[in-house]
């Protein structure tokens, strides 16, 4: 893998990371803290929303972004012929 390519790599890897840790950024602590209250008038399977995410959505969304990150970096791997 060239220099080139290699920074190119790095980048698109970094910019994927950034954006899944900004979604769980904004599930975890922003669903689970900060918009609770707001969250808490609707319903969710009988609990309200807010407590939902803080209990158990934020880690539905983090078992889902470990998925999507495992195959967002299998598609850049491809991309840049580093696969195994």
């Amino acid at each position: 893998m060239s220099s080139e390519n290699a920074k190119a790599y790095w980048g698109e890897n970094l910019r994927i990371i950034v954006t899944y840790l900004a979604i769980w950024f904004v599930v975890s602590y922003g669903c689970g803290i900060l918009f609770v209250d707001q969250l808490d008038q609707i319903q969710f399977f009988g609990f309200p929303l807010g407590f939902w995410f803080g209990q158990q959505g934020s880690i539905f969304v983090f078992v889902g972004l470990i998925w999507a990150y495992v195959f967002s970096m299998n598609k850049l791997d491809e991309k840049y012929d580093v696969h195994e």
